[in-house]
């Protein structure tokens, strides 16, 4: 273990007075502390042990890790959370937040033993699946995220606060594993401008010095105080339990100090599995002279006990530190709590304890060690116990107002932008922003950010309008009059440092911003395409949270030609596609993303339906830099008129161009998306002079065709009937015919509209990487010029 600095160690005086001055009576918080550590315990033991398991698969559960974060959880909700306060649970340890639910009585009985079963308890917390959701403020499971969340959170609420007054004063806190700080998010969070004083945060670090496979050797409270320091937080240890404490304050105290502190991790961590007289003889091995002497008094059975009273373990500890990180309000803090892994349990510093499970006579032990019976091992306390009364007061101190409703506020279908000469779908996209700005009712619930990219994706127009966000008012040094970089706490454009986890990391907050804020926003963040995979870890988790944004992935593909192979997007829409929760939509033509913009808008201006439609969380724009002649689109526009082709367009495919009459000539649909369609027209004309009739289908969504798709065959799975075939397809697929799939990203993301349509398909796309040229060189290396696209129509007719 490494040196303690005075400076941050929690002291058990100041302990003590901290408990008291809140009136707490700590051996009815530690009996709280007990039956919290079995139920966690038990809920694990019932889902491996209790329940059939005709999978043969261990189910697992973290007995270990959730005992090491008891006492820090306990001390929050039952003696320091208020009912506004938001806060992040590590993976591990849902456990101990769900026996928490269970007594305040947030979680019926029944969940108990239902860890990691269909419709129960969720491995990991989980905003949209848990059954005690409601209490849940941050989907954790990928580590570091969950830590992260929480910070960005507040951030939404320093922004909400701004713009609309301030909200019920929140605390905004994560409960993360040491092993979480390995994450590089976690210091891209911290790290960034947008996350800077924010007084509200605290970050508690389950300090016990163990990853999933050993006890980790050299522990790095030094590196990691220094980081969090350097990026103005405010750190505090609780380090040492009261006894500890004391004895350092009695002769030769400072000596025994030092050895704990010098002690190597693997030395110390072994203490926990030894009997009680084996304890003296491995904590001596290696001491300096006079530490043998300063123990000499404590007997064996009393041994083990003092020199294992670390101060993640001590709720009076605790609170202390909580209550001293309330008192720094200008940055936010960092507690790092010592714990042991398995506190409290057999198992305890057990090098191999991650995954371990107790065993069958161990659970009887424990439970007759509890005082309980099988009969009352999962009771909740007595209402007229002193236990039971603090539930009672905590579960009330702990209520929270209703969320507000959806903004309601009605979005224009579209700006009807002048489309006269070609124009590109990213120029489009700030356009039709900026117009959406200009609507009273709406602007003030549009937020925008981005990586360091704001400017090169064309939110400028936004910015111009609306400002950047700060917490106060910054002086403008430049005078740039084609941007206007005003900021102050007006401002409705949050810029980031580059790092994309952050981007999603926010958008996710924005979008959950009526939840955890009470304010609902229409968040929209811009990216390039290349680096939503750099994010992805971040954009599931916001969609798989709940969160509703919207992005622009811009400039995509091999037709951001010059800029090479390490900037040229390939895998991006199958991203979108596959994404759960996400709404991939690439139209190439600017009324068509007029229509999807707005309409998107819209949707998130009115709140989710509750599983009516699909299209329920994050929208993704794929957007391109290349202007295209908008005179093919205004053509199908006279053609079909402006309501039937807006349905189409929204539905994701529309016949952009009708085949000739050529009686007797063979047909194929030529399917593109995006910023081919040039291509793909030339081609089709080509194939008209060949004798042959091809359709121009512009699939503005593959999502929403896919998805249509799919909920067509799922239905007739499920009740045993033959499937339809969706209105979507059908009115852009009219006839059968084979089917040649264009699109600038990789083949497959298209491929699928062959077994959709019941025909032979040949799919086109980009499968290789890119590298440096013209648009043309490029599409000629990937098939994607009206020659290979002729071939293969040919190619697929004739396998028809």
């Amino acid at each position: 273990m490494l040196r303690s600095d005075p400076d941050h160690a929690a002291s058990a005086l100041g302990a003590d007075h901290a408990a008291s001055a809140l009136g707490i009576d700590l051996p009815v918080l530690e009996a709280v502390q007990r039956r919290i550590l079995w139920l966690a315990t038990r809920i694990v033991d019932s889902a491996n042990h209790d329940r059939p398991n005709a999978d043969g698969i261990k189910v697992g559960g973290h007995q270990a890790s959730s005992a090491s974060l008891v006492s820090a959880m306990t001390a929050l909700w039952f003696a320091h959370l208020d009912g506004p306060d938001r806060i992040s649970v590590k993976p591990h340890a849902s456990p101990v937040f769900h026996a928490i639910q269970y007594l305040l009585g947030n979680l019926d009985r029944s969940y108990l033993t239902t860890l990691r079963a269909k419709g129960g308890l969720q491995s990991y917390p989980s905003r949209t699946k848990d059954p005690d959701r409601e209490w849940v403020d941050f989907s954790t499971g990928s580590v570091g995220l969950g830590a992260a969340a929480p910070l960005f959170g507040a951030a939404t609420r320093r922004y909400v606060d701004a713009h609309f007054g301030p909200r019920p004063a929140s605390r905004f806190i994560a409960l993360l594993g040491d092993a979480e700080l390995d994450e590089g998010n976690i210091w891209e969070a911290i790290a960034d401008p947008a996350t800077q004083g924010l007084g509200k945060v605290m970050w508690l670090v389950d300090f016990n010095r163990q990853s999933l496979d050993r006890v980790v050797p050299g522990i790095r409270i030094d590196q990691w105080r220094g980081q969090f320091e350097a990026a103005g937080w405010h750190v505090v240890e609780v380090k040492y339990g009261r006894r500890l404490q004391a004895a350092f304050d009695r002769p030769g105290g400072e000596l025994l100090r030092a050895w704990l502190d010098a002690m190597p991790n693997e030395q110390y961590q072994a203490l926990f599995g030894l009997a009680d007289q084996d304890v003296r003889a491995h904590f001596l091995d290696g001491a300096p002279a006079g530490v043998a002497e300063t123990v000499a008094e404590v007997p064996d059975a009393e041994l083990h006990a003092l020199v294992t009273d670390l101060g993640g373990h001590d709720i009076a500890a605790l609170l202390d530190a909580y209550q001293r990180c309330d008192a720094v309000t200008d940055r936010p803090s960092v507690v790092f709590a010592y714990t042991v892994k398995g506190w409290g349990l057999p198992m305890a510093g057990n090098p191999r304890n991650h995954s371990a499970l107790l065993s069958g006579d161990q659970v009887a032990t424990l439970r007759a060690e509890f005082g309980l019976t099988e009969g009352t091992e999962w009771d909740r306390f007595d209402a007229a116990t002193p236990e039971g009364i603090l539930a009672g007061q905590r579960r009330e101190h702990l209520a929270r107002a209703a969320k507000p409703g959806p903004l309601g506020v009605p979005v224009t279908p579209a700006t009807n932008q002048r489309m006269t000469k070609p124009v590109s779908t990213q120029e489009t996209f700030g356009r039709v922003l900026v117009d959406l700005s200009r609507d009273p009712a709406l602007a003030p619930y549009l937020v925008t950010t981005a990586p360091d990219v704001a400017t090169s994706t064309n939110l400028a127009g936004f910015i111009n309008r609306t400002g950047v966000f700060a917490p106060t008012d910054r002086r403008a040094w430049s005078g740039d009059g084609a941007l206007k970089w005003i900021e102050g706490p007006g401002g409705q454009h949050i810029e980031l440092g580059i790092s994309e986890m952050n981007l999603f990391l926010l958008l996710e907050q924005l979008g959950l911003a009526g939840d955890l804020s009470g304010q609902p926003l229409i968040p929209i963040g811009t990216v390039y395409d290349p680096f939503v995979c750099r994010g992805l870890d971040a954009f599931i988790h916001a969609v798989y949270s709940g969160s509703r944004f919207i992005v622009a992935g811009t400039p995509s593909g091999v037709t951001l030609a010059p800029e090479g192979g390490a900037h040229q997007s390939t895998i991006t829409a199958s991203i979108g596609l596959e994404l759960p929760g996400t709404t991939l939509l690439e139209p190439a033509y600017g009324t068509a993303l007029d229509w999807l913009l707005c309409d998107a808008v819209g949707r998130i201006a009115s709140g989710p339906d509750h599983g009516v439609d699909p299209d329920n969380g994050a929208y993704y724009f794929r957007l391109t830099t290349r202007p295209i002649d908008q005179a093919p689109f205004e053509a199908a526009r006279t053609r079909l008129g402006d309501a039937v082709l807006r349905r189409q367009v929204l539905a994701g495919a529309y016949r952009l161009l009708e085949a000739p009459e050529l009686p007797g000539a063979p047909s194929v649909y030529l399917a593109a998306s995006g910023a081919v369609l040039p291509e793909v027209l030339t081609a089709a004309h080509e194939l008209r002079d060949e004798g042959i009739a091809a359709q121009v289908v512009d699939i503005t969504s593959a999502d929403r065709l896919y998805g249509a798709w799919q909920r067509t065959l799922r239905q007739g799975v499920r009740t045993a009937t033959t499937p339809s075939a969706p209105g979507a397809l059908r009115a852009a697929f009219p006839h059968r015919a084979p089917v040649v799939t264009v699109h600038d990203s990789s083949s497959h993301t298209l491929a699928w509209l062959g077994s959709a349509l019941g025909v032979p398909c040949v799919p086109l796309g980009v499968d290789q990487f890119g590298q440096t040229g013209r648009i043309e060189d490029l599409y000629e290396l990937h098939d994607l010029l009206p020659g290979s696209i002729v071939n293969a129509a040919l190619a697929a007719l004739s396998l028809d």
